[in-house]
């Protein structure tokens, strides 16, 4: 894993942020090696600047610094006023004694985990938080504030109706970068990838199980239900389901070679209240080639290439 900015929502435990806490000579040193540090932002004032606590000190976040894109009109006032209450990096910028002022900038924060990241190669797999739930994709802080996409047909293998079926808001989750653009200053994600393959969670299962999961589609030859984000099994047609209702299902027969999974539906289950926790077969690293498909499956092999 590289070594990465911290990503917003994940508290700092350097010497340097310590210590930045204790001493006005820490604060000048922060500023002379440009350290990303991380404080709490505690307002917005009304010029949308954000003040910011720092171990001991207060300091102030000029607007124009407090998000990228914000100088350039590109960035929405909300990426400012939603900092309140949560933990903020920052580089120190200015440090003045009578009267005492600190300064800080969160867009410099930014510019440098940008940079580390744009530096990273393709396959390269990331810690991220999860910041917006949007019908197209997921949303996610990769380091110091700097989000990007994840979308909603590389969330997993198995098809959702939203976001929200897969991540909850502040979830922290892997992704696997897929690749940057300088120009644009943008790095693209994908994290299906490190949910397994299909045979990696078919081995999860055995027929004659009983288990619980989730209709992802009904089709008029049949109900498609997900047992795990990349492992989905299909029932013959049942009357008055819905997608995303939750249900029981015993598992007829697993075809590696067909890549299929027989499922019987048994009853709907009670709804739950947000997603099932993820299990990751990959957390680390980086990936060069994914395949999906099982050894000896017939007919084309599901896979990403990286780079």
């Amino acid at each position: 894993m590289p070594n990465l900015y911290p990503p917003e929502g994940r508290l700092l435990h350097t010497a340097e942020n310590q210590a930045a806490g204790e001493s006005l000579a820490a604060l000048r040193q922060a500023m002379a090696r440009q350290t990303v540090v991380e404080g709490r932002a505690v307002l917005c004032t009304p010029t949308h600047d954000l003040v910011v606590r720092l171990g001991a000190f207060t300091g102030t976040i000029p607007r124009e610094e407090a998000a990228l894109g914000i100088r350039e009109g590109t960035a929405r006032e909300i990426s400012i006023l939603s900092r309140v209450g949560k933990p903020t990096a920052c580089v120190v910028t200015g440090v003045e004694e009578t009267p005492f002022r600190l300064t800080l900038s969160r867009r410099r924060a930014q510019e440098r985990a940008l940079e580390a990241l744009l530096a990273c190669p393709a396959g390269t797999v990331l810690p991220a938080t999860v910041t917006h739930l949007a019908p197209f994709g997921a949303f996610v802080d990769v380091g110091c504030g700097v989000v990007s996409m994840v979308g909603i047909e590389n969330c997993s293998v198995a098809r959702i109706s939203h976001p929200a079926r897969r991540f909850r808001l502040d979830q922290e989750i892997y992704v696997v970068l897929t690749g940057g653009d300088r120009d644009l200053g943008r790095v693209y994600l994908s994290h299906k990838e490190l949910l397994g393959t299909w045979a990696e969670n078919a081995a999860r299962f055995s027929p004659g199980m009983t288990v619980p999961g989730w209709v992802r589609g009904v089709k008029p030859y049949g109900t498609f239900v997900e047992l795990a984000p990349n492992l989905t099994g299909l029932a013959d047609q049942t009357q008055g389901l819905r997608e995303d209702d939750r249900v029981s299902v015993y598992l007829k027969a697993i075809l590696p070679d067909r890549m299929k999974v027989k499922l019987n539906i048994l009853q709907v289950l009670p709804p739950q209240a947000g997603p099932d926790p993820l299990f990751y077969f990959i957390t680390s690293g980086q990936l060069s080639r994914w395949v999906y498909s099982p050894p000896g499956r017939q007919g084309p092999r599901i896979e990403t290439v990286f780079g």
